[in-house]
């Protein structure tokens, strides 16, 4: 009689593109992700015994433990399929030590899910992978300690409810910085002077700028100091005096890991960071492509790592060949490094196979899957393309004896990856051929008025790259964060930029007053090395633990002590018990409550001032938020429906 197999993986899409694979000799189920882990409502860590974690079953999850247990009975093997990384290890690992101590147990990684990765990993199964459980232990035990001990003092010094995350708090104080930078910004006026030139015998012009006035950077600070130069400068000679050609390369980008493709994402197809993951996961685990099972497209798209299969790079640098001809072809394959501290045994994010072109696959694929696979796809091609080549003229041209103008164009001589990936507009300032010491015809000077800038507010995009350049987060992370700070009401996500509120400013100050190590963005990034140097074996989980939480504990001691409530006084009176009305602070905002709490429970709204547009109606707007995020609806509901996304600002009183 032959063996019969259970394999558990994390979800199950992926149970159904793994189950076709294996054959009938293999039971493939779901744990539909975490079964185990730290208690809700308790710390679930003895501090005292090294740090020693309790794990309990996830309530609501104690159903899929019994039906994991049933299913193994009569099996020979069980097999733990979860995700290639540290969090998958582990969920794999509470699995095994809960319900299978008894049982023959193998872990098996695969970074595609393909018929060939697949099944070699299932012909090279290993055991679990300790130093990898043992540095994501230590990751959650230290988010443990920092939200359990911290959100009760901001529950204390602000609102019940809110909540303080070892990395999220620090991913908020850098979008709170970057909005103060924005608010203390003061514009400064400049102006720059173009001139319009063109050949005394041509007909096409060209522009170059005005870059020096006797040899200094000018510093045209109004409109009439720029007309006053505009004066002065048209009656002037234009010569050439310096001609400059030379050829650049445009290197191709490398493939995409999780950082970058978020970038991507949000730049071509403004897809938030949550959005990008769920797609990707949804390529990844296995779509229907006509074929009778379902397939894998794409590697494993969490991995920080650019490291590509020799296989792939085979296939790829064919199809190269076959499409686009030897030109596009590098004599040897493009290689990238990886940053320090990624994970080497994984891969970047690619299609599994090349000859799924996304045209062949668009009629099996949602929009936005198409859109982001091929963003997946022909990024993996161009990374392995010739440069692209540019011939690069700047002009440096003399008019009368001290204003310097510079006129710089290019003009693309080979597109290289450019074909498939990152294609340019056609050059906007084409410079004719020049000689020196060629007089030139003056068409007009063009003044313009600027102003500098402040440093603009975060995307999606700026935001994971911002975390990753610090250190701050690892791949699996970085949208999660994102969403816990939007799901607190610490930020706001408008027209694809954030913006703090109100609470998350006042949750930033009290973390960054009291705790301003936690807050600092080089210790954060000193934590996640560690817990890779955990992961690698070279540092002791424990060790880690005891240097973050002695002085942790030791601020925690001098906050517990020092933080009071803000009482923020109003002019309303309780119209219940007569006296004054205090600001209070809840995960949705402010609000107005009795000060004479708890004996009197009455509460208000805060208003915007602004009226309620319903004819006849006498309300006023409030700020409300429901599961789609925020609105304005009248304070009169339900006797008004009057709901907007924006508040009408002109009627504001």
């Amino acid at each position: 009689m032959p063996e019969k197999y259970l394999v558990i993986v994390e979800s199950p899409t992926k149970a159904k593109t793994i189950a076709k694979i294996l054959g009938d000799n293999f039971s493939v189920v779901s744990s539909m992700g975490h079964l185990i882990d730290l208690p809700q409502k308790q710390l679930g860590i003895n501090i005292n015994n090294d740090f020693k974690p309790y794990y309990v079953v996830i309530p609501g999850r104690q159903k899929i433990l019994n039906a994991l247990k049933k299913e193994a009975k009569d099996k020979d093997k069980i097999y733990l399929a979860t995700d290639p990384d540290r969090e998958g290890e582990a969920i794999g690992w509470h699995i095994k030590e809960r319900l299978f101590k008894e049982k023959e147990v193998w872990r098996v990684v695969f970074h595609e899910i393909t018929p060939l990765a697949v099944t070699e990993a299932f012909n090279s199964p290993r055991d679990f992978d300790m130093k990898m459980v043992e540095a994501q232990v230590s990751r959650r035990i230290l988010d443990r300690i920092v939200g359990y001990f911290l959100s009760p003092l901001l529950w204390k010094k602000i609102a019940r409810g809110l909540s303080a995350g070892r990395v999220q708090s620090v991913a908020l104080k850098l979008i709170v910085e970057r909005e103060n930078k924005i608010k203390d910004f003061v514009p400064q006026e400049y102006w720059e002077i173009e001139a319009e030139l063109k050949k005394l015998s041509g007909t096409n012009s060209f522009l170059a700028k005005l870059e020096k006035i006797s040899d200094k950077k000018p510093r045209i600070k109004n409109n009439q100091e720029a007309q006053s130069l505009v004066e002065e400068i048209k009656d002037k000679t234009f010569k050439v005096i310096e001609i400059k050609k030379t050829k650049k390369k445009r290197f191709p980008p490398p493939p995409f890991v999780t950082s970058t493709l978020q970038q991507e994402a949000f730049n071509k197809l403004k897809f938030h960071a949550t959005k990008t993951m769920i797609v990707a996961q949804q390529l990844y685990e296995g779509i229907d492509i006509g074929e009778g099972n379902p397939v894998g497209l794409i590697t494993y798209m969490r991995t920080d790592s650019v490291h590509v299969a020799a296989e792939a790079i085979k296939e790829v640098r064919t199809l190269i060949l076959k499409e686009f001809g030897e030109r596009y072809l590098p004599p040897k394959p493009n290689v990238y490094k990886t940053r320090k501290f990624a994970q080497g045994a994984h891969e970047a994010i690619r299609p599994t196979l090349i000859s799924h072109s996304p045209q062949t696959l668009k009629e099996f694929l949602s929009p936005d899957q198409y859109k982001l696979y091929t963003l997946i796809y022909n990024r993996f091609i161009a990374s392995q393309m010739t440069a692209a080549e540019y011939a690069l003229t700047v002009g440096k041209i003399k008019a009368g004896d001290k204003y310097l103008f510079v006129a710089s164009g290019s003009e693309l001589l080979f597109d290289g990856f450019l074909v498939v990936y990152d294609k340019e507009e056609e050059p906007k300032n084409i410079i004719p051929p020049l000689e020196k010491d060629e007089i030139l015809d003056l068409l007009k000077l063009i003044p313009s008025q600027h102003f500098t800038k402040p440093p603009p507010r975060f995307s999606d995009s700026s935001l994971v790259r911002t975390m990753e350049e610090k250190g701050i987060g690892r791949p699996s992370t970085y949208a999660p964060i994102i969403s816990t700070l939007l799901l607190r009401n610490y930020v706001r996500r408008i027209k694809g930029y954030f913006y703090p509120t109100e609470l998350g400013f006042k949750v930033c100050e009290m973390l960054v007053a009291y705790f301003p190590k936690i807050m600092d963005v080089k210790f954060t990034a000193l934590m996640e090395e560690e817990l890779d140097e955990i992961e690698a074996g070279r540092l002791d989980g424990v060790k880690v633990l005891k240097d973050f939480y002695i002085p942790f504990k030791e601020s925690l001691d001098f906050a517990e002590g020092h933080i009071k409530k803000e009482v923020i006084q109003t002019a309303t009176i309780c119209d219940k018990c007569g006296r004054p009305m205090i600001i209070k602070w809840g995960r949705k905002g402010k609000f107005l409550s009795c000060a004479g709490y708890p004996e009197c429970k009455n509460s208000k709204p805060i208003t915007t001032g602004v009226k309620c547009p319903e004819p006849g109606c006498a309300g006023e707007l409030i700020e409300r938020r429901s599961k789609r995020g925020f609105f304005y609806g009248c304070s009169n509901f339900p006797k008004c429906r009057f709901t907007s996304q924006t508040l009408p600002k002109e009627e504001k009183g």
